[in-house]
């Protein structure tokens, strides 16, 4: 492993994990020479038991090592909510292998000896995914703590709104006055920080389905 990783930094970095070192010191220094930052792991056990930086990136495996194997350390890392692409690179690979990787959500499956720019593309690949993945939950969280800032009629009107419902409607629906429709339905506005209905429905659409599926 690296030393002198930053803890919190928004520069992408790639944790390799592969028990043959020339791999991890060919692929490190290929990811250096472009600028990438890496830490490097002989097993998918000590991977675990260091604390890793949360940064943007991604986690590239070899699939055959000592102890679990890197299939079984992706079904963990999913199982613990652990969301960062997988990318697999490995001398020892087949059909059945890459199948399974894929299905479990890895977004490629790469056979040794692999090309230079192959590599660099799909780890360039899986982190602009991760960058995405990040982005969206940051915005949804922004959305989350305006939702939760409504009023119970807020939310009840903003449910409406998102359905396509006109204030007349909304207030036969909530038996409350139009006048009084539209009052709640500026706060609610004001709060989400939405200038329209499409910014309300595109907000809507990012918060968790948890969420919307909780009936005030």
């Amino acid at each position: 492993m690296k030393a002198s990783v930053s803890e919190h930094s928004t520069v992408p970095i790639v944790t390799l994990v592969d028990d043959d070192s020339d791999v991890r010191d060919a692929m490190g220094n290929l990811l250096d020479s472009v600028g990438i930052e890496t830490m490097a792991f002989a097993s998918a056990q000590e991977f675990l038991n260091a604390k890793l930086p949360d940064r943007p990136g991604c986690f590239v495996l070899d699939v055959r090592m000592p102890g679990l194997s890197g299939l079984d350390l992706q079904h963990h890392l999913a199982s613990k909510g652990i969301n960062t692409p997988v990318v697999f690179l490995t001398a020892h690979g087949d059909i059945a292998m890459s199948v399974e990787a894929m299905k479990a959500g890895a977004l490629d499956f790469l056979t040794k000896p692999v090309r230079d720019q192959t590599f660099l593309d799909a780890v360039l690949k899986a982190i602009a995914t991760d960058c995405t993945r990040r982005e969206q939950a940051a915005t949804s969280r922004l959305h989350t703590g305006r939702y939760k800032s409504l009023t119970t009629r807020e939310r009840q009107v903003m449910r409406l709104v998102v359905a396509g419902a006109l204030n007349k409607q909304i207030a036969f629906e909530l038996g409350i006055s139009e006048v009084t429709v539209k009052l709640h339905r500026s706060g609610m506005m004001k709060k989400m920080q939405a200038n329209s209905v499409p910014q309300l429905i595109s907000a809507w659409n990012m918060l968790p389905d948890e969420l919307k599926a909780n009936d005030d």
